[in-house]
């Protein structure tokens, strides 16, 4: 995927500390595809997740399908949708940025999601009233074969820290 407009390069702790300050029930969901490297870091960020978070906090595993899990998303009633994908920043590996879901537009590269991204989005914001932002994180090498690269695995590993500290 791409992007439109410039988007916010501050400092991503601060981003999503604001953007999560009024929070109160929160789904987090992964996208990624298992057999292609550094396409499976939001997947990945979920799992460290797991068992570690609030029952404020509604984890997903997507993997390529999002829309699969529409009907949970709201049934779970969000105040805020986080979706964390690998997304071409054109920047360093491990890169990542907050954007606003009105940001999404669709990439010329072929998808790795049977619906796109921006679809998604608009369904969900007209079907929950959440707010919604894609973690995106720049990859590295999204080639076919398992497991992350080196800096990928550092970056996934830094945002869940993150994430455990500032979720609700």
């Amino acid at each position: 995927m791409t992007f439109k407009r410039k988007v916010d390069t501050s400092p991503i702790e601060d981003r999503l500390r604001n953007w999560l300050s009024n929070a109160q029930r929160v789904v987090v969901a992964g996208i990624g595809n298992p057999l292609r490297k550094d396409d499976f870091v939001g997947v990945k960020i979920v799992r460290g997740l797991r068992n570690k978070v609030s029952t404020s906090i509604y984890l997903i595993e997507c993997e390529t399908v999002p829309e699969s899990f529409m009907g949970s998303i709201g049934e779970f009633k969000p105040t805020h949708i986080l979706i964390i994908d690998a997304a071409l920043l054109n920047l360093k590996p491990g890169s990542t940025r907050l954007v606003d879901s009105t940001q999404l537009a669709e990439s010329p590269a072929i998808s790795t999601h049977a619906l796109p991204l921006k679809i998604f989005c608009e369904y969900l914001e007209k079907t929950t009233s959440a707010e919604i932002a894609l973690l995106a994180i720049q990859p590295g090498n999204a080639s076919f074969g398992e497991g992350l690269t080196a800096e990928l695995e550092k970056t996934a590993k830094e945002l869940t820290a993150l994430l455990l500290k500032i979720l609700p």
